[in-house]
């Protein structure tokens, strides 16, 4: 059986959003501490036994969150087109962080959004072989 590694670091940041055509609360201008996990996998370790520098992946998620934090996400782009919901920012995460990180060694696969300390989502997308 191939072996795997996963990796995970995580990240934080503040901002607020509205979620447009929102039902209720969240319509309105609100803020959250998102903490953002990161995971990445490899099927194989470098000569001195590292998958992917620790360090590396926690740079790559600090820069992303640092993009958005303390900022009003509906301003930002893609955010100012398509609704700030968790989901969507987990995807954003992936896609981003996919083009910082990703070798033939070594891939994001899979993003962990925390909204608040009780809710969450987790972003991946399949294999499209």
């Amino acid at each position: 059986m191939p072996s795997c590694y996963t990796l995970k670091v995580c990240a934080d940041f503040a901002a607020a959003h509205s979620l447009r055509d929102y039902p209720g609360d969240c319509r309105r201008l609100h803020g959250h501490n998102w903490k953002v996990e990161v995971e990445v996998t490899a099927h194989a370790l470098n000569a001195i036994g590292i998958a992917i520098d620790f360090k590396d992946v926690k740079s790559a998620a600090r820069d992303v969150a640092k993009r958005l934090d303390h900022h009003y996400l509906n301003d930002i782009a893609p955010f100012d087109r398509i609704n700030p919901t968790a989901e969507n920012l987990s995807a954003y995460f992936y896609r981003e962080l996919s083009t910082l990180l990703n070798t033939e060694a070594v891939r994001v696969s899979a993003i962990t959004l925390w909204e608040t300390e009780r809710a969450c989502v987790r972003y991946t997308e399949e294999d499209k072989q």
